[in-house]
């Protein structure tokens, strides 16, 4: 099994994959009409901070390039860029119809429109939740306790998004939020219904020190919790440090009925917390030691957003810009992009601080910064290594190929395959162990580890060649391999190119197409399109956003 950083050419050999998964439906008439062309009408063109920020960042780029002797690979074709940009704004992959679209039209700012559309649309919505419940609640695969509460909690973040509330908002939003008293007894299931993050809460078992060291890796992109019982061995940060950070939160705690945990209980107006072992009581400080000016009616968790989204806080916009960078590039400027210390500086930091400071500046808009970093050189290069100093990933002088999430993969597999999930992830209440999304859950549960390092497992390849779900759906009479082989009037080789678009998002190669139509003689035509089609699903091109 190798790392996803080995994988150098998006045009591989697919017909030498194993199976992968499954997913997509692709309207008949659609395979060969697609909507109308792209053009530049109705979009924007960047607002002169965006562009500005954009040539900064080149710049800034470019200058390691020279100083390391590095040689940038070349500028990634239409095809591969629309892949990654629908898996990375949108969660999956484009549908024939969207490919055929944006490869056909002449439009010079096809790219910068997509990126407008794709923000601008449900889908986006739908992905940046599931990315975002990721990063907040990476308890949420290990602790089934929390499976009543995650409607409850990506309902609270769609809102978020549907509204686009600025980072600062959603972090003061979540920092603060008012946690009602449960009347005892009331189940779990009953309390899942509204909306609200308090899964956050629950995540870190309302605990102040799970809720001040979560606080601190998200929204700061700090480790502290190794000064929770001694001074840190490898950074500056005390034992006080922490428990009086964690202060802020001790108001916030969990009942105990007997052996079972109870509801949560919050006192907005405590501000102390004492000390394990120690037996010692300390006040609430900010992490640079700085005492708070408390407020006669300020909250303690309202005191503690207000320094965390400050403009002057030296690490709440640097931890954000670097986080969405590090989804967008597989690697952050700081990496791991929550772990800022004296050991692991930056690799570009002067390219850090002005994306921070310009991030600030927008009033920390998401979209704005996703606009910008899609339109940056090193975003638009091809994940083919064309020459050896392309290799270190800090250099961003190629993009670095990132494996899929579970729900990128099962939601590429559902556009490819035509198949239609009658019980959506974000409608269901409570996860179905019969339903194919909670199947591939469960079995491709390492979202956890970095996007570059992610290994597809001997259970995870099982499922991809032998599951349930893609055998269901790569069938000649199901969903889009259906159209493909009874569509009237279209050559073997549209329907094998076909294929093609709606799998890995590109035409077949010039030596591909030529053994495609070879392996296709003298076979049952909807038996060999099923071969192409397993085949193609389960190649690692299918199963990487590169």
């Amino acid at each position: 099994m190798q790392t996803l950083n080995k994988f150098q050419d998006s045009n591989c050999d697919t017909s030498q994959s194993l199976r992968m998964i499954c997913a997509a439906l692709v309207c008949s008439c659609c395979l060969l009409l697609g909507p109308r062309d792209i053009s530049a009408e109705g979009v924007s063109t960047p607002a002169d901070s965006e562009q500005l920020l954009v040539s900064k960042i080149n710049q800034r780029i470019r200058e390691r390039w020279t100083a390391e002797k590095v040689v940038p690979a070349a500028v990634a074709d239409d095809a591969e860029f629309l892949r990654r940009i629908y898996l990375d704004l949108a969660g999956q992959i484009p549908s024939v119809s969207e490919v055929r679209k944006f490869l056909e039209s002449t439009a010079t700012n096809k790219r910068q429109a997509i990126v407008h559309e794709l923000l601008d649309g449900p889908r986006y919505i739908v992905h940046s939740s599931n990315v975002w419940r990721a990063e907040l609640l990476p308890e949420a695969s290990s602790d089934p306790q929390l499976t009543f509460l995650m409607p409850s909690f990506e309902a609270w973040l769609k809102d978020q998004l549907i509204d686009n509330d600025s980072y600062a908002d959603l972090a003061r939003k979540l920092v603060t939020y008012k946690i009602e008293p449960l009347q005892m007894g009331r189940s779990a299931f009953e309390s899942a219904g509204s909306v609200s993050p308090v899964a956050f809460y629950q995540a870190k078992e309302g605990k102040p020190e799970n809720l001040a060291a979560g606080t601190a890796r998200v929204f700061l992109g700090l480790r502290i919790e190794c000064a929770q019982c001694h001074d840190h061995p490898f950074d500056s940060w005390k034992q006080q440090q922490f428990w009086s950070f964690a202060a802020f939160y001790s108001g916030v705690s969990r009942q105990q009925m007997g052996d079972i945990a109870g509801p949560l209980t919050d006192d907005p107006n405590r501000r102390k917390v004492e000390i394990p072992i120690l037996k010692t009581t300390v006040e609430a400080r900010y992490l640079n030691n700085s005492i708070p000016d408390w407020k006669p009616t300020e909250t303690s968790r309202e005191n503690l957003a207000n320094w965390l989204t400050a403009r002057n806080n030296p690490y709440f916009a640097k931890a954000g810009v670097n986080r969405v960078w590090g989804r967008l590039f597989g690697v952050g400027i700081v990496n791991p992009v929550d772990d800022f210390s004296e050991a692991n500086v930056p690799s570009h930091p002067e390219l850090l601080n002005e994306l921070a400071a310009a991030f600030a500046e927008s009033n920390y808009d998401l979209k704005f910064l996703l606009r910008v970093l899609t339109s940056t050189e090193a975003y638009q290069l091809t994940s083919r290594v064309s020459d050896p100093s392309q290799e270190t990933p800090q250099n961003f002088a190629r993009m670095t190929p990132k494996g899929l999430t579970p729900n990128q993969l099962f939601d590429s597999l559902a556009q490819a395959t035509g198949f239609l999930d009658p019980n959506r992830r974000d409608l269901a209440f409570v996860a179905d162990e019969s339903r194919p999304r909670s199947e591939f859950q469960e079995a491709f549960s390492n979202e956890s580890d970095p996007p570059t390092e992610r290994q597809t497992t001997i259970l995870q390849a099982l499922a991809m060649m032998n599951g349930r779900f893609l055998s269901d759906n790569v069938k000649p009479d199901k969903g889009l391999l259906s159209a493909v082989a009874n569509f009237p009037d279209m050559t073997l080789e549209e329907r094998i190119e076909t294929l093609y678009l709606a799998t890995l998002g590109r035409k077949p190669t010039p030596i591909e197409l030529p053994r495609l139509i070879k392996y296709c003689d003298g076979r049952d035509l909807k038996v060999a399109l099923g071969d192409i089609f397993w085949t193609l699903l389960n190649s690692t091109e299918f199963s990487l956003n590169h």
